[in-house]
């Protein structure tokens, strides 16, 4: 299995289709997030970004290599093989991002959460929540985030749909379906850090990527159960 990731991370960086994702993350995290905001807020605007980048990620593993090229893959190896290797490098290329997004916000961010009265009162002091709990916390929520794109992106493309048009559209809404459906774990996430900056009370977001993977495991398993049935 690992060659097969190997693989398709190998054919995600050598044809460049790594590059529009990440640079659309790099983009709007540039546009939106900068020092004076609340650690804890930034982090929670770049968990919920990694949901729609990674899903992205995902389908560029699904159709990086030929049809042609993806047909003898599939000879040599078995259909399952190659969707589970597929959605694997979707994942990890998802992970980068999330690590360098996190990272990236705390070496910028003054503070970890929003001050009482709001930032028209600034000089009003309470205890905050301490950067690295912070940190950890925006990890385990990206993390979460990025299970919940695996699950986006492999519910979004072949072989659930038959019409690859449709991928993009149906890519985004489902995107922002488990955005704000209270009980998805990206929402429980990204919503944990949010409460945490506002009352500067952090529970970390523990059961969110937890549950995500569970998600994450059954797309992967029933997509390449389905990808064995149509290649049959």
């Amino acid at each position: 299995m690992i060659p097969l990731v190997r693989y398709h991370l190998e054919l995600l960086v050598r044809s460049q289709r790594w590059l529009p994702p990440f640079l659309t993350y790099v983009l709007l995290m540039l546009l939106s997030i900068s020092g004076s905001q609340a650690m804890l807020d930034s982090l929670g605007y770049a968990a919920a970004l990694l949901v729609p980048v990674t899903a992205w990620y995902v389908r560029c593993a699904l159709t990086t290599d030929p049809p042609a090229a993806r047909a003898c893959l599939v000879a040599a190896v078995g259909a399952v093989r190659v969707q589970v290797a597929s959605l694997l490098a979707g994942l990890l290329a998802g992970l980068v991002p999330a690590v360098l997004g996190v990272l990236g916000i705390w070496l910028i961010s003054e503070r970890t959460t929003v001050p009482r009265g709001g930032e028209a009162m600034p000089t009003v002091v309470r205890p905050e929540v301490a950067q690295p709990a912070a940190a950890g916390a925006g990890l385990l929520a990206a993390v979460a985030c990025v299970l919940v794109g695996v699950v986006v992106g492999a519910l979004c493309h072949r072989p659930v749909l038959l019409r690859g048009s449709y991928g993009i559209l149906a890519t985004l809404g489902l995107s922002v379906a488990v955005l704000v459906t209270a009980v998805s774990p990206a929402n429980r996430a990204v919503s944990a850090l949010v409460t945490a900056a506002r009352t500067a009370r952090l529970e970390p977001p523990v059961a969110a990527p937890l549950a995500a993977l569970v998600l994450a495991a059954l797309a992967v398993a029933g997509t390449a159960a389905l990808a064995a049935r149509r290649t049959e």
